[in-house]
């Protein structure tokens, strides 16, 4: 069916339903003898078709899948492009047969997929020429936009977008329900975890089992270990659920929502005691040139901008030494999980500095705590009299990136500042069992860890790390979205504003600090 003026039928590549999605632009229907803008070629359907089908998308490709017995022609696809009621596709790859009209939407996805297709009437099958017009009549009468800046697209790129979409949605569909998230970081999470639903949570596993084929996920840090082992035992497998490595503008501990996560279905990165999703991607997955490209231009955005795990670059600068060699040691969090598991025989921060000052006896030796803990809302305070018997200086409120831009290696336990230095070109040095050590990039202080020895370009740590392993969120448009544009509204001050919740708690830190120093002036 070639789309007239004055017909309205739905794309069939349309978006799904996010929650309280509010993107730049849909796919819209292009006026009558338009071409404006990237349009789709006849010569191209068959290539498109082929794409459609690995990607799996089209019609309500989102929602719950039905293949059980097709009892009317229209039943996963309304007559002339209409919303359909379920996911057509595991219809499609069944070998029943379909039997739809010309204009569904289930016939020009079986087409795309070269199923046959079936005449309701006589059951004679169409021509696959025919159905691959009526694919192209349909697609060429839409124009394509970029959901996050509503610029023009072609057609394919439409496709690719709606993939990884529909790769995200099938793996959330996994996931019976969500334990350990806090009262106010379900809302953002629930939009990480959408499957035509949303998402359940619940403060600990529950003790009944979940359906065939789910899985309990769990943020580690806020389920007991007991709780989580007898999740692991009632479905022989545990999600685990984590902030990510470009995260939020503002502190975690200052409740400001991630804008990142990781959802690992095998390990979660900070614990080397067994393998994870990251692991795994970094020691086997082919990591192509044209990722490691996209990569590249990543890493030059980042740093060109000040990009780290908690907001862009500050303004403040940072004043070092000229001469001699300058290190900077990063303070993490004494109850970390990726302390507590990744930090082989290093006992706390004073320990980390008194290693490094053995380490490297005639350098200039800077020490940051961790922001959490110079907030005052995580453990791991390190008086500066403690800290000065190794470091020569002591910055709390020192910006990371303007640290990195001064020194020339970095020594950390498993803190992601190591990671962020070498996005910068600075020598790492690792004390522990962070994700980025054993790839070749660091000098590693610790006894190895077996799985690891793949030799790793920075580019291919970086596309691992960056862009296959975690899931970024929008905050203007609040759709799933890739790094780049996360990085982009970080570094243009696109952030939701704090509220009072995060106002409430960044006095909280200011109330326990005051304590604390009156405390050591008596």
């Amino acid at each position: 069916m070639e789309v007239q003026p004055g017909k309205n039928p739905l794309a069939l590549l349309r978006m799904p339903p996010f929650p309280a999605a509010r993107p730049r632009a849909r796919p819209t229907l292009r006026k009558h003898g338009s071409r404006t803008g990237p349009g789709l070629y006849r010569d191209e359907i068959g290539a498109v078709a082929a794409q459609l089908a690995e990607a799996r998308v089209g019609g309500s490709f989102w929602k719950s899948a039905c293949v059980g017995e097709q009892r009317s022609p229209n039943l996963l696809g309304v007559r002339g492009g209409g919303s359909a009621r379920h996911d057509p596709w595991p219809r499609i790859e069944t070998d029943a047969p379909i039997i739809a009209h010309i204009n569904d939407e289930i016939a020009l996805l079986a087409a795309a997929a070269g199923r046959p297709v079936l005449q309701p009437d006589d059951r004679r099958p169409y021509s696959h020429e025919a159905l691959l017009r009526t694919l192209y009549d349909r697609l060429a009468g839409f124009d394509y936009f970029d959901p996050w800046n509503g610029q023009r697209i072609t057609v394919s790129r439409w496709i690719e977008i709606l993939g990884e979409w529909r790769r995200i949605i099938d793996r959330n569909r996994e996931i019976a329900v969500v334990c350990g998230i806090a009262g106010w970081k379900r809302p953002v999470l629930g939009k990480f975890l959408w499957a035509d639903e949303t998402a359940r949570f619940s403060k600990q596993p529950p003790k009944v089992r979940p359906p065939a084929e789910k899985a309990v996920a769990v943020w580690p840090s806020r389920v007991k270990c007991a709780a989580r082992e007898q999740a692991r035992a009632s479905t022989g497998r545990l999600i685990q659920i984590e902030d990510g490595f470009i995260r939020s503008a503002g502190l975690g501990a200052r409740l400001t929502p991630p804008l990142s996560i990781v959802v690992d279905h095998t390990g979660i990165y900070y614990d080397p005691r067994t393998p994870s999703d990251l692991e795994r991607i970094l020691a086997d997955a082919e990591l192509a040139p044209e990722l490691c490209a996209r990569a590249a231009k990543l890493i030059d955005f980042v740093t060109r901008h000040g990009i780290t795990k908690y907001a862009a670059a500050s303004s403040t600068g940072v004043r070092l030494p000229a001469a001699g060699r300058k290190i900077l040691v990063a303070g993490q969090v004494a109850d970390d999980r990726s302390v507590r598991l990744g930090c082989a025989t290093v006992t706390g921060p004073l320990d980390l500095l008194r290693r490094v000052r053995e380490a490297e006896p005639d350098a200039f030796i800077v020490f940051k705590p961790h922001p959490d803990v110079v907030a005052g809302l995580r453990k791991g305070h390190l008086p500066a009299t403690e800290a000065e018997r190794y470091a020569d200086l002591t910055l709390p409120h020192a910006p990371i990136d303007a640290l990195l831009a001064e020194v020339d290696a970095v020594h950390v336990l498993s803190s992601l500042t190591g990671f962020e230095a070498l996005l910068r070109g600075r020598e790492v040095i690792t004390h522990g069992h962070p994700f980025y050590a054993g790839w070749g990039l660091t000098r590693d202080l610790a006894p190895p860890i077996g799985r690891r020895g793949r030799a790793l370009t920075l580019e291919q740590l970086v596309a691992a790390t960056l862009i296959l392993y975690p899931r970024y969120l929008d905050p203007v448009t609040r759709l799933p979205c890739p790094p780049e544009i996360l990085a982009h509204r970080l570094s243009t001050d696109s952030m939701p504003k704090p509220g009072l919740l995060q106002k409430l708690r960044t006095l909280q830190g200011y109330v326990h600090n005051a304590r604390r120093a009156s405390v050591k002036r008596q």
